[in-house]
């Protein structure tokens, strides 16, 4: 475990900047031009297909593909990326394997991407601290992609970051009676759809 001791400029935009970093892997990710990712741990085939389709062509792209390492939409905007090109940021500390069913592929962005906490190592992750993990990771990107998310969820608490941060959201067009934060955003026009992935 090593701590960034270097001023990250993104980070500036959040409402108090980390005391200290924490991290394994590629410091050099956050050179790059990076997009955020976020959505529901448990989202729809449509919506996991269309993530890890633009995660994938965003690397191609040269873009870092910026996400918290969770089940469902983090992990596959993860995996579209590939490792090498993507920033998990963590609830907990760079060397506690949360959530367990990700630990290989934690494993494999240790190796050749990037892991970025907050916390010092041995920390497990709390609720607390899962709001602060999404902080850092609206933070880091350019702007936030919503894969899914219902009104009432952890993704939207990420979207109010996003907004208060003066931050550009993007949402996939869903189906009524799914995914209906997003569908929310869309009507109050506070994100735009993404109609064209290889656009």
């Amino acid at each position: 475990m090593s701590r960034v001791t270097f001023e990250i400029s993104e980070l500036m935009s959040m409402k108090k900047y980390p005391k200290e970093l924490f991290y394994r892997g590629n410091l050099e990710l956050l050179q790059r031009r990076k997009i955020s990712i976020v959505g529901s741990r448990k989202p729809t085939k449509y919506s996991r297909m269309l993530i890890q389709k633009l995660s994938s062509e965003l690397a191609k792209g040269g873009v870092c593909v910026v996400s918290g390492g969770a089940m469902g939409i983090d992990a596959t905007a993860h995996i579209g990326a590939s490792s090498a090109n993507t920033i998990a940021v963590l609830p907990c500390g760079v060397d506690v394997r949360y959530p367990a069913v990700n630990k290989n592929l934690l494993e494999s962005i240790e190796q050749s991407g990037l892991l970025l906490s907050q916390f010092e190592n041995g920390f497990k992750a709390s609720p607390w601290s899962f709001v602060v993990r999404n902080e850092l990771v609206v933070a880091l990107g350019d702007v936030l992609v919503v894969g899914e998310a219902e009104i009432q969820s952890g993704t939207m608490r990420s979207v109010e970051f996003a907004l208060a941060m003066g931050k550009e959201i993007f949402v996939l067009p869903q189906r009524l009676g799914e995914s209906c934060g997003t569908n929310r955003l869309l009507k109050e026009k506070k994100a735009e759809a993404i109609y064209d992935i290889e656009a």
